[in-house]
C-alpha cells in the first residue's frame, strides 16, 4: 500500500526520532520543515534515475515560433517534465534549451516528436515502496541537522539513504529487459 505524503514526512522524522505530524497542515516546525523540502527532494530523486513509475510518454506539436537559428523546430516539452530518456533514434540532432520562455527540445527533424521521459510525480499512490523508503530517508538526511542538530545521526541516516538508494535502483533495474549492447566492430569484422 502506498504512503500518503504524511506518511513519508513520518517516516522520516521517525528516522530522526523526532516527534510525527498529523498533516501537511500542520503548524508544527517538523511540519514546515517537511513541507518546505519536500517537493524539492522529491523532484530531486526522480530525476536522477530512470524509475520506471516516473516514465511517461508523449508525442509533442512544435511550437509555432521557430528557433532563430541552427534548428527548424522547438517542441515544448511537457508541463511535468523533468528529464528527457534517450530518443528512439541516434540519428536525431537535437538539443534542450529555453526557447520563448519555455523549456523545448530544439531539433531539424518532423513536424512532431516521440519522447520518453521522466515525469515529475506527485500521486504518492504511484510511487514504489523502494522509492518511499529512499524519499524518506533523503529528507531525514536534508533535516537532521535542523531537527536533531546531531552529527552523529547524520551520518547514520545518511548510510540509510545509501543502503535505500541502492535497494531501490537494484529492484527498479530487475523490472526491465535489458538491451543488447552494440556489436563490438572487432568482433563483427571477425564474422
Amino acid at each position: 500500500m502506498a504512503l500518503s505524503e504524511v506518511a513519508i514526512y513520518n517516516l522520516a522524522l521517525q528516522k530522526l526520532e523526532a516527534q510525527r505530524v498529523a498533516s501537511v497542515d500542520e503548524d508544527s516546525t517538523n511540519a514546515i520543515e517537511c513541507n518546505a523540502c519536500y517537493a524539492h527532494l522529491r523532484d530531486l530523486e526522480l530525476r536522477k534515475y530512470n524509475w520506471n513509475f516516473a516514465r511517461k510518454r508523449a508525442t509533442l506539436a512544435p511550437s509555432s515560433v521557430t528557433p532563430d537559428f541552427d534548428y527548424d523546430y522547438a517542441f515544448p516539452v511537457p508541463s511535468d517534465f523533468l528529464r528527457l530518456l534517450p530518443l528512439n533514434t541516434y540519428e536525431l540532432d537535437w538539443r534542450i534549451e529555453n526557447h520563448e520562455g519555455q523549456v523545448c527540445i530544439l531539433t531539424n527533424d518532423g513536424t512532431s516528436l516521440e519522447i520518453n521521459y521522466i515525469a515529475r510525480i506527485t500521486n504518492t499512490g504511484l510511487f514504489d515502496p523502494c522509492f518511499e523508503e529512499m524519499l524518506a530517508c533523503k529528507i531525514a538526511d536534508h533535516l537532521c541537522g535542523r531537527i536533531t542538530g546531531s552529527n552523529t545521526k547524520k551520518k547514520d541516516v545518511r548510510a540509510d539513504y545509501q543502503i535505500a538508494k541502492a535497494d531501490a535502483r537494484r529492484l527498479n533495474a530487475f523490472e526491465n529487459i535489458s538491451e543488447e549492447p552494440p556489436e563490438d566492430s572487432w568482433v563483427a569484422e571477425r564474422r
